[in-house]
């Protein structure tokens, strides 16, 4: 009898709101919670806590709607053999808003995840605060915002947003390292469309407001974007693929055996006239193990690419100024994105590969009024303060300030390398030529021959890496043929690099 009377209770709890708000999910093209957690982990392998818990409100009548869980399921697993905890909230169950027993279950896993040093995947799709429960769904809010942030830096924390996520919500995602988007049917905002109609006037649709393009292309909040939810949960186990369980671990390295590792094709990607644009992916994709290049933010500040990707078995992490879009300049958006991922690869042990082709910051009044200054720094910060190993490769321009901030000797870069056309100077020949020889070019009975003398006297002098060799700015000199064979040997001489930081509170990054 009792236990018919458990086998009841499971069965109730499997079900969460009921098959008709299960069939109403189905037809907005969205899965159950459980149906998430299927496909995220493996086979058979989900051991579920806190199944049998309930709310305790008996506010507006709400004691008289229970339902096993309080939409949210909870556990642990594995993909792909590896430990991880999740939640995955239940949009049938009072629309998987969240309040106090709903938060207590999210912040024991979170809890279990730091203790163990597992990583902690939160499938999010919830109306919100669950407004009859009052500050007390506020105050779970908070618990497991400060649990986010006590785990950053601890453990890897993924968030997928498979429906909506608004107010309170949006916050926890946001404290954590990747968040993914579907099409069409997730959504992020502080404030919805009917509150900013009200308070601004402005008429705006929830996909405008706050769906995945928007969050992938405008704002940059969004790190990944699936065609489906099937798709959101594939990029999800793929990120994983790259990372540790947590810092003091390094990525599983995958068995890798040397070949000839020479790209004959690199020799010839650098176009003849330094003006003309490229595309950076073409020599990452062929400096990196095939197919292994996964693109983070691949549609927003277009002009700095970063991803994942794999060097001999060994996952890294890659930073590359985009000479196709804005020619590369760094600029606010480019900056932050950069210095974020740097942070989050230095933080689980992921070595940097860094390729550098940049003409400087973008000038202009949005760029200084929007604070590219403390936005450029934090790029410079983030690179300064990394410890894991990090190699540069500069194809082409390495101009002015940005030279510097991408990853350069004098900010503890381990190995610098530069193809033969690189050109490292304080700016491009034109302008300097403009500046030194202003004189000269103005009194000159032909201004335009003796500029493209001056032009040429300079870019003689500096507009090539051997200047900078000479002082050891740049470790060595290289054929672009050569560049993976020359990265494999470099990131495997730095694999052991250790480097004890100064005992201090925290540094304070240009926020």
């Amino acid at each position: 009898m009792k236990n018919q009377e458990l086998a009841n209770k499971i069965a109730e709890s499997k079900i969460g709101g009921g098959q008709k708000r299960i069939d109403s999910q189905h037809k907005k093209g969205k899965l159950t919670a459980r149906e998430r957690i299927e496909l995220l982990l493996d086979t058979n392998s989900f051991e579920e806590i806190g199944g049998l818990v309930t709310h305790r409100s008996t506010n507006f009548g709400l004691e008289k709607t229970k339902f096993l869980g309080d939409g949210v399921v909870t556990g642990y697993g594995t993909v792909d053999g590896r430990l991880i905890y999740v939640y995955s909230q239940d949009f049938t169950v009072l629309g998987g808003s969240l309040a106090e027993a709903h938060a207590e279950k999210i912040c024991k896993i979170m809890d279990l995840a730091m203790q163990n040093g597992v990583p902690i995947i939160g499938l999010n799709d919830s109306g919100g605060a669950r407004i009859q429960e009052g500050v007390v769904s506020l105050g779970g809010y908070a618990d497991i915002f400060f649990r986010n942030t006590k785990a950053s830096g601890l453990i890897p924390q993924l968030s997928a947003i498979m429906g909506p996520c608004a107010g309170g919500a949006v916050y926890s995602p946001a404290l954590t390292d990747f968040i993914f988007m579907t099409k069409n049917t997730s959504y992020m905002f502080v404030t919805g469309p009917n509150v900013v109609k009200t308070v601004t006037n402005e008429e705006v649709s929830a996909e405008e407001l706050g769906g995945a393009e928007t969050h992938m292309t405008k704002s940059g909040v969004s790190h990944f974007v699936g065609e489906n939810e099937l798709d959101t949960i594939e990029k999800l186990k793929k990120l994983l693929s790259y990372l540790p369980q947590n810092c003091k671990e390094i990525p599983k390295n995958i068995d890798y055996v040397l070949n000839d590792e020479v790209r004959p094709s690199l020799d010839n990607i650098i176009p003849e006239n330094p003006n003309h644009p490229y595309d950076i992916k073409k020599v990452i994709i062929t400096l990196i193990d095939t197919d292994s290049f996964f693109e983070v933010q691949n549609e927003y500040a277009e002009n700095i690419v970063i991803g994942f990707g794999r060097l001999a078995g060994r996952s890294i992490g890659i930073i590359a100024n985009q000479p196709a879009v804005l020619a590369g300049v760094l600029d606010v958006k480019a900056s932050t994105k950069g210095a974020r991922f740097v942070r989050f690869c230095d933080a689980f042990n992921i070595p940097l590969m860094v390729i550098e082709d940049v003409p400087g910051f973008l000038p202009g009044t949005d760029q200084e009024w929007n604070g590219i200054i403390s936005n450029g720094a934090k790029l410079l910060y983030a690179f300064c303060e990394a410890t894991v190993p990090r190699i540069t490769i500069i194809t082409r321009k390495a101009y002015g300030g940005a030279y510097d901030v991408m990853n350069s000797k004098h900010i503890g870069a381990d190995m610098n390398y530069a193809w033969p056309n690189a050109e490292i100077a304080v700016m491009g020949s034109k302008g300097a030529a403009e500046i030194i020889f202003k004189k000269e070019i103005k009194n000159s009975k032909n201004p335009k021959e003796k500029h493209i003398e001056k032009e040429k006297e300079y870019a003689d002098l500096f507009a090539n890496p051997y200047n900078a060799a000479s002082r050891g700015y740049i470790d060595e000199v290289i054929e672009p043929s050569s560049t993976r064979k020359k990265l494999i040997k470099a990131f495997k001489i730095s694999e052991n690099k250790k480097i004890e930081c100064i005992p201090k509170k925290h540094g304070n990054i240009p926020l």
